[in-house]
């Protein structure tokens, strides 16, 4: 069952300079977009993953995907409001999230999806 994450990215300009895997993109629809791929998709995981020490020593779990994860953006004032909705475990979703913005993200609430 899908459950929906209210996020938020109080300052999108520091979630881009997060790191190797920060979010290349500028507005809410790009940022919305690139969170989107990272759940549907395994490209993020296996480049985090290949950057590691021991890629073999890594969770699978870490790289499970959501073909149906849906996630929208708003800009709000200067930061920016996202709501992804996935059938995903919270931990993955948090682990992808810290790799595009690294700790400049909030958690603002979980509903069923």
């Amino acid at each position: 069952m899908p459950t929906r994450y209210y996020l938020s990215l109080p300052e999108p300009e520091r979630a881009r300079a997060a790191g190797e895997f920060a979010f290349r993109g500028h507005g809410a629809d790009a940022i919305a977009a690139e969170l989107q791929d990272a759940l549907r998709g395994d490209g993020l995981f296996r480049r985090w993953r290949a950057a590691q020490d021991d890629p073999d020593g890594v969770d699978p779990a870490l790289g499970a995907t959501d073909a149906a994860a849906t996630v929208v953006g708003k800009a709000q004032d200067l930061h920016i409001e996202l709501i992804a909705t996935t059938a995903l475990p919270s931990a993955v979703l948090k682990h992808r999230l810290r790799l595009l913005a690294g700790q400049v993200w909030q958690l603002r609430d979980v509903t069923a999806g």
